[in-house]
């Protein structure tokens, strides 16, 4: 311990140094535009809508086998963990449905809001960039993304023309667990058309752990962690036509992923995604507005639950078409904003194969939405507001139909004290209508060994939330704090009985009972961090802390609620070399639901990066080391369901090469 300890001061204390010894000037670096936000601002840009954008070399180096691992160290961010293959962002303690993901702007159409076994169908290895995205503009997407939203950019859809042929094209393999990963997109233009591919491989065995599998229990194994392994094939293409007026393109992606399930159970996941897209945009369409822009996107998406013999056990489907319209408007009484329509229609369902109970009936689910985000300038403050009007239907085959009627807004207000400091305030009302599985669930769920019952009499949930912000936004030293208290009534979550039940639901020893239940609750958290040139040439530092924590009103903690963590970095980069370390420290998790039996302990999680880039014609060449936890440290999630009985990987050392063109 007094090692690791030594570890953190280190770093610590070097960022400090760092910062201590800043300049004033900003370092000149390409601005990244957040897409999601409707006025296409730069992040970190301004503090009404809270933003993080992982770009270029930090995606790269931060890229893990699911969007979860690659996103789990940002702020107010942590990840489900459901082994390697399986791993969802959670954002300042909102998980599931509450946290929306998107791909390029539109819905994933996944079911891994569902349960933490479900994958996310969106691969981050193409990806140009992933936003981490709160505030007013989230309500564009959905009034139910309480915790925010996650967009993953491909630009699969190109939205301009390449002079030349451009891309990158990467290798890499992990020694955790023999993996192989190669990726790849290429962009170019045949005249006034643009054209996309891209395409991942991905291959890797059991991972390796650091101890034994359950905590201080060498009869559980140690070595491999069995049913880990990871298999991925994902391919897409697009093409779009690009004049002066704007663009219209078309594109379409499959996904092909199998990945285990480490339980006692041994299941495995077989995913299967196919997805259209539509997207176009028309500048000055009309007289008094800036674009128009026209979305849709249709997808098919099946998994398997698979057995230890590859039988299936449980077929969930979810087929979905999905349309947005946006208008933005020019300043009208200095105000400037965007107002537009949403549609979803789905068919889902969660079938046996064999005649045991369903988990979930077909359910045929509509949605129609009308929504509008505002921003003003009144002297040195800004103002920004949003509001979200929503008719969610659900008409299951077997049970009743059910209606909800959403109403959401937002208003938030930045003061610009003195230049390139910010102080704001965010009030939001947003509403959730309950998820099938919330509402009609009456079957086994094998991956997380549950039996799984939802109550069609729910009520919508209902979440009010404010937030405070500090913020300094210029120079080479930046920073930022937020606190925020979030009350949500009528908070659905599962609830762990303790009674055991077969696959019929009678009384066994093969599934446990869990049982979705609504009671109110409340989530508050704060998080800061500091930078010191974060882009620019020469050293660069970062020191983060975050926490949350949720209760249920009365009945004690939210499950699997995050662990507060401190962390710090610091990096180099100049002309061809680049390298960088980090540490995470979490706190133990002993805030626990009535029905969690098990805390988790204290962690530090030490990584690396170094890499060297040559020029080899009209192509870079990055050739790249990537260590990720070094101290071969037993690190069991507190947001994980599987934190008994499967700890993270140990120590893995990343090789790579990636080249651009």
């Amino acid at each position: 311990m007094m090692f690791t300890r030594t570890l953190i001061a280190t770093a610590v204390l070097s960022t400090i140094s760092s910062i201590a010894s800043a300049q004033t000037s900003d370092p000149v670096v390409p601005k990244v535009v957040v897409t999601a936000n409707p006025f296409k601002t730069a992040e970190g840009d301004q503090i009404l809508t809270p933003a993080k954008v992982l770009a270029g070399d930090e995606l790269r180096d931060k890229m893990g086998s699911s969007l979860g691992d690659t996103l789990s160290q940002e702020l107010g961010v942590s990840a489900s963990a459901f082994g390697a293959g399986a791993s969802r962002p959670i954002i300042r303690g909102m998980e599931g449905a509450r946290v929306k993901m998107l791909e390029n702007g539109m819905a994933v159409s996944d079911v891994s809001g569902l349960s933490n076994d479900h994958a996310v169908a969106a691969e981050g290895a193409v990806a140009r960039q992933i936003e981490i995205l709160r505030g007013p503009a989230a309500l564009l997407y959905g009034s139910g993304a309480i915790g925010g939203l996650v967009n993953v950019v491909n630009e699969r859809i190109p939205t301009a023309l390449e002079k030349q042929l451009t891309g990158q094209i990467e290798a890499r393999y992990s020694s955790v667990d023999s993996g192989k990963n190669l990726s790849g997109t290429v962009d170019g233009a045949a005249g006034q058309f643009a054209l996309h591919v891209d395409g991942n491989l991905r291959n890797a065995d059991d991972y390796k752990i650091p101890e034994t599998r359950i905590a201080n229990d060498p009869a559980s194994g140690s070595g491999r962690l069995a049913h880990s392994a990871t298999r991925e094939r994902n391919v897409g293409a697009g093409t779009s036509y690009i004049a002066d007026w704007g663009f219209v393109g078309a594109s379409v992606s499959h996904l092909d992923n199998m990945y285990g399930i480490p339980s006692a159970e041994g299941s495995k996941i077989d995913q299967k995604q196919t997805r259209y897209d539509v997207d176009s945009l028309v500048h000055k369409p009309f007289s008094g507005f800036e674009t128009f822009k026209f979305k849709a996107g249709y997808t098919t998406y099946e998994h398997a639950e698979l057995d230890e013999s590859n039988a299936p056990v449980v077929i969930f489907n979810n087929r979905s078409l999905e349309t947005r319209a946006e208008l933005a408007h020019e300043p009208i009484a200095g105000m400037h904003g965007t107002f537009g329509f949403q549609t979803e229609n789905t068919h889902f369902s969660a079938l046996s194969p064999d005649g045991a109970a369903d988990t979930v009936p077909v359910t045929h689910s509509t949605s129609t939405a009308g929504f509008l985000v505002e921003e003003a300038k009144v002297g040195a403050v800004l103002l920004s507001a949003g509001g979200r009007v929503e008719s969610v239907k659900r008409k299951p085959v077997t049970g009743q139909d059910r209606s909800f009627n959403l109403n959401s807004g937002s208003l938030g207000a930045l003061w610009t004290f003195t230049p390139g400091y910010g102080a704001g305030a965010t009030f939001s009302y947003s509403e959730r209508a309950p998820a099938t599985e919330e509402l009609y669930s009456g079957g086994p769920h094998d991956a997380t060994v549950t039996f799984d019952v939802g109550n069609p009499d729910f009520k919508k949930e209902a979440s009010r939330n404010v937030e405070l912000s500090l913020e300094k936004n210029t120079g080479l030293v930046r920073w930022k704090a937020n606190a925020y208290r979030n009350k949500v009534r009528d908070f659905i979550y599962g609830h762990i009985t303790g009674r055991l039940l077969d696959e019929e639901g009678n009384p066994g020893d093969e599934l446990r009972e869990r049982i979705f239940e609504q009671a109110k609750a409340t989530i508050k958290g704060a998080e800061a961090e500091i930078t010191y040139n974060a882009q620019g040439s020469g050293w660069s530092g970062r020191f983060f802390a975050d926490t949350s924590k949720g209760k249920l009103d009365g009945a004690g903690s939210l499950p699997l609620q995050p662990a507060t963590r401190v962390g710090a970095s610091v990096g180099y980069r100049e002309g061809a070399l680049r390298g960088g370390l980090s540490l995470v420290h979490a706190n133990g998790q002993d805030r626990l639901a009535s029905f969690e039996t098990t805390p988790t302990g204290s962690y530090n999680q030490l990584n690396a990066n170094f890499s060297y880039t040559q020029r080899l014609g009209s192509q870079d060449l990055t050739w790249f080391v990537l260590a990720k936890n070094l101290l071969n440290e037993d690190i069991r999630m507190s947001t994980s369901v599987l934190k008994d009985i499967a700890p993270l990987p140990g120590r893995n050392f990343v090789l790579g090469v990636r080249a651009k063109f």
